[in-house]
């Protein structure tokens, strides 16, 4: 078994190949994999069992795992070591280049596009265009590029946390050896080291324990929580505790709070468990649902491209016998059926919602965040300082039988009061208890003699006081002494000092039976189970000769007391939380609670705030799912308590990936920075770890889900004007591309020059440029928006021909009622195809804009009015001015203006035709 052991996990026996490193690479930054089963990675297993069979084993045979000695490691081994494993860094893999990222940021298919067009442009002498292109693309890289850039920071920011001097024994001389004491930096600790620690100090790596005394951790790095964990040698943990439960482990990344102790370095780097965690940090996600569907619009617009324009060019050539002509008129078309402003219209489009949500207090790092808050469905939020107000208050001061007891107040106030070492949250809530509450409790009559002060390992914490004998008979008249140790802490600690309990309605003090002992740590228990924290609070008279002696004995002290009562404490959920939670949920969105503590308080915190508890889960319950129905389970349940990082993670790709659902994560510490970097909107607040606001999209000036509220209503409307013109553009688009078509092969000469082409798709696009600035309606706000590019081909299908017969109607009036179908008549022809095609596409963005009768329901806002008016303005008196002479177009008789009149109110009677049955069938218009 050892052999084994070492063979499969000795962190220092096999070096990882070459091959091996550029497939993890890779397949790290080009698929970036999720979970979908909920169960931990090959390397979380290995790592975890690995851990596990040294808890479960002698301390001696952990030195046989590593191949170290209990004199530790000499220098010259220490050093071959470091040569193989390399430096202890949790995050192993390696960052990419700023070369790469921009790489990743240029190669995208509508760039591709847009150069091809720019440089068509310029070898056609169409040098203005094809600068404006050229614009496009450089715009949309460096936005792309500014946000990789930075995630991939974030991740390179907690390898910069993790740098601090370490102690470990060394031995050194060839023929005597002795054991040195050397001060060496993190990231030269090597597996089989002897580590040495005390109170402040980091754990270098993941450490078996060899000796310790009073060993106290915090794991909030690890777990988010604020709570403590003991840790001890002399014990040999079983395979059912929980890994981070595991009381002869440390954890790389944990501090020491009090004790000290002495450990054997069993995994470093790459292998230790806090590199499972953070393992991810920084790689890239994969595309975002609008991310995925404007490349798939990019990539329907090439096939189009393809077949549409050669035959418009052969065509063109067979009448004109010209090809560069021909070419610089297929290049116009293409020009006219692709979005050119799509990436101006998206980004501006985002900027004013950013802009926006910065009123609100919501500050957007990620502008395609704002289009994932409009579709986020589900929100994972931390209880602590979130749902609560991260402030302790009192609740109960109670006696043994569970009755209010003013006396039980009176000395947790006075402990609280002469307490001055490691004041805590628990005492200003005890003394802000009774200040607010109008007790007169006359501290100034009392004197502090010493304080014996709190540790991790007593759990409690005692003072000694006296006050004068006058004063002392009056209150209290069944003591004999005026000095007093008042001891408050952990309910059973303060218990077990005790062998008397007060009893409060008759003055006495009885003694302390198994029974009573028992009735009250179930009271206790009780009210823990109802989500509050319980201490317990004791005295003890002090004889002449104990308070006389001198030197303070603490065990003495702390002996043979009478229970006074008990104290309970809760952090309240905060007033605007329930309200918060409504109000989201009224918009569709589904609010989850996953967090660090424990299932009691995470259960009363929810019920308070109206989040349902019908179906709960904790981290043990989560590792014992099997993979047939982890996802089922996680998607039903509404509140995580006693969760890891990792199961954070877990949690929030389970719904992503089986629930199909856009997750937002809050979370402000370290340990929440795996959950933020997979969901698809990561929020934090100003207030939280650094690494948790680089990786963040959304960063909240308040830690109020109000704030959020405002933000998801922003990202609805933003998202609701990106669709309108996705799919005005795409309709528009296509449908004048399709009626050039038949236009090109039915007459004899170009429907348009490519000069004017150019000119109507300029005009149009200036006049989409208002769009972010139009309202949505108010039911659209209400749901989550989620698109998909599948839904695109569909709409062009049922809308784009419409707009193509009203477009080719213009063609068969102006063949029939004024002949323009002869080349002398050309630019009668041209003349009128431009201002109808400008109008045209100009107010096709009040028919998608609105599920409703445009101009009669619903009207758009003015910014869009006034656009379409200047728009359809200069379009029309174009043709009577000198640049429309130049364009080669001439005066249009007022009689095509009335004609104009009926094709109008046509389409926009059969568009609304069709926009009610497309409703019926698919429930949705944008």
């Amino acid at each position: 078994m050892n052999e084994t052991l070492v063979r499969n996990h000795g962190p220092f026996t096999l070096k990882r190949r070459l091959s091996d490193a550029i497939f993890s690479f890779c397949s790290g930054r080009l698929f970036s994999p999720k979970k979908i089963d909920g169960k931990s990675t090959e390397n979380e297993v290995r790592v975890s069992s690995w851990l596990y069979a040294l808890a479960q084993s002698e301390r001696n045979m952990a030195f046989e795992y590593v191949r170290s000695t209990e004199r530790g490691l000499s220098f010259k081994e220490a050093e071959r070591r470091i040569m193989e494993t390399g430096p202890n860094i949790p995050l192993s893999h390696s960052f990419p280049s700023w070369v790469q990222l921009l790489w990743n940021a240029f190669f995208h298919p509508f760039n591709i596009i847009l150069i091809v067009l720019a440089t068509l442009s310029f070898a056609s002498r169409d040098c203005a265009n094809g600068f404006i292109m050229f614009t496009l693309v450089f715009l949309s890289v460096a936005l792309r590029f500014y946000h990789e850039y930075n995630n991939s920071k974030a991740a390179i920011k907690l390898v910069e946390l993790l740098r601090y001097p370490v102690k470990v024994q060394r031995c050194a001389g060839r023929v005597i050896q002795t054991e040195l004491t050397v001060q060496i930096d993190q990231r030269d600790v090597v597996p089989g080291d002897i580590v040495i620690f005390g109170p402040g100090d980091l754990i270098p790596g993941d450490v078996r324990l060899i000796t310790s005394k009073d060993l106290t951790v915090s794991q909030s790095s690890l777990t988010g929580e604020s709570g403590t964990t003991k840790k001890t040698a002399d014990i040999r943990e079983d395979r059912t505790t929980p890994l981070l439960e595991l009381r002869n482990i440390c954890f790389m990344g944990t501090s020491v709070l009090s004790g000290s102790g002495t450990g054997l370095v069993v995994s470093t780097g790459a292998k230790t468990y806090m590199s499972t965690m953070f393992s991810t940090v920084g790689k890239h996600k994969p595309p975002d649902t609008f991310e995925k569907s404007v490349r798939d619009i990019c990539y329907a617009l090439i096939p189009v491209m393809l077949i549409v324009v050669p035959i418009i060019v052969l065509t063109d050539y067979c009448m004109s016998k010209n090809l560069s002509r021909a070419i610089l008129f297929g290049v116009s078309v293409t020009v006219a059926l692709t979005p050119q402003m799509l990436p101006l219209i998206v980004n501006i489009n985002l900027a004013k919602g950013a802009l926006a949500m910065a009123t609100d207090r919501c500050i957007v790092k990620s502008l395609t965040a704002i289009q994932n808050m409009g579709a986020m469905d589900i929100l994972c939020i931390d209880k602590t300082g979130t749902l609560t107000v991260d402030r302790v208050i009192m609740v109960h001061h109670l006696d043994s039988c569970g009755i209010p007891e003013e006396r039980v107040l009176r000395f947790a106030f006075l402990n609280s009061y002469f307490k001055t070492e490691q004041r805590n949250p628990v005492d200003e809530a005890i003394l802000a208890y009774v200040y607010t509450s109008g007790y007169r409790f006359e501290p100034a009559k009392w004197k502090k003699i010493d304080e014996i002060p709190f540790d991790f390992t007593r759990k409690r914490v005692s003072v000694i006081i006296e006050t004068e004998t006058e004063t002392w008979h009056r209150i209290h008249t069944h003591l004999i002494t005026n000095k007093l140790v008042v001891t408050k802490g952990a309910l059973e600690e303060v218990l077990h000092l005790c062998n008397f309990c007060d009893h409060a309605g008759s003055g006495l003090s009885l003694p302390l039976s198994v029974e009573d002992q028992h009735k009250i740590l179930h009271m206790g228990e009780e009210l823990c189970n109802d989500g509050l924290r319980v201490l317990g609070v004791a005295l003890r008279r002090l004889t002449t000769e104990s308070s006389g002696s001198g030197e303070l004995n603490s065990e003495e002290m702390e002996s043979n007391m009478v229970f006074l009562g008990i104290l309970t404490f809760f952090d309240p959920p905060k007033s605007s939380a329930k309200q918060a939670l409504w109000r989201l949920a009224e918009k569709g969105i589904e609010a989850k609670v996953l967090t660090g503590d424990s299932l009691s308080l995470a259960i009363r915190v929810c019920k308070e705030v109206g989040i349902r508890t019908t179906h709960v889960l904790t981290g043990p319950d989560l590792e014992l799912l099997d993979p047939s129905t982890f996802h089922e389970t996680v998607h039903k349940a509404t509140v995580f308590a006693r969760l890891t990082p990792t199961q954070k993670l877990r949690v929030v790709q389970s719904l992503q990936t089986a629930g199909d659902r856009v997750v937002g994560f809050l979370g402000d510490g370290v340990n929440d920075s795996l959950a933020l970097n997979a969901a698809d909107v990561g929020i934090s607040v100003d207030s939280g770890a650094s690494v948790a606001k680089d990786l963040a999209d959304v960063i909240l000036l308040e830690k109020d889900l109000n704030v959020l509220v405002a933000g998801v209503e922003r990202g609805r409307i933003t998202c609701g004007n990106t669709m309108k013109y996705i799919k005005s553009s795409v309709v528009a688009n296509v449908g004048s591309v399709v009626s050039l078509l038949i236009a090109v092969m039915a007459l004899r000469f170009e429907p348009l020059t490519a000069r004017q082409l150019v000119a109507q798709q300029f005009l149009c696009n200036v006049g989409q440029i208002a769009i972010p600035w139009d309202k949505v309606e108010e039911d659209y706000a209400k749901l989550p928006q989620r698109w998909s590019s599948q839904s695109i081909p569909l709409f062009m299908l049922w809308n784009a021909p419409v707009f193509s017969m009203f477009d080719l109607g213009s063609v068969v009036f102006l063949w029939y009622y004024y002949g323009a179908y002869r080349p002398s008549e050309s630019k009668l022809y041209h003349s009128g195809w431009f201002v109808e095609g400008l109008v045209m596409q100009t107010l096709i963005i009040h028919v998608i804009r609105t599920e409703k009768i445009p101009f009669i329901q619903e009207v758009a806002s003015w910014p869009v009015i006034c656009s379409t008016v200047v728009i359809s303005a200069v379009g029309i008196s174009l043709p009577y001015t000198p640049i429309g002479k130049l364009m080669g177009m001439t005066d249009l008789p007022l009689s095509y203006f009335g004609f104009l009149v009926v094709v109008f109110l046509g389409y926009f009677f059969l568009s609304q035709v069709i926009k009610r049955i497309y409703i019926r069938i698919y429930k949705q218009w944008l």
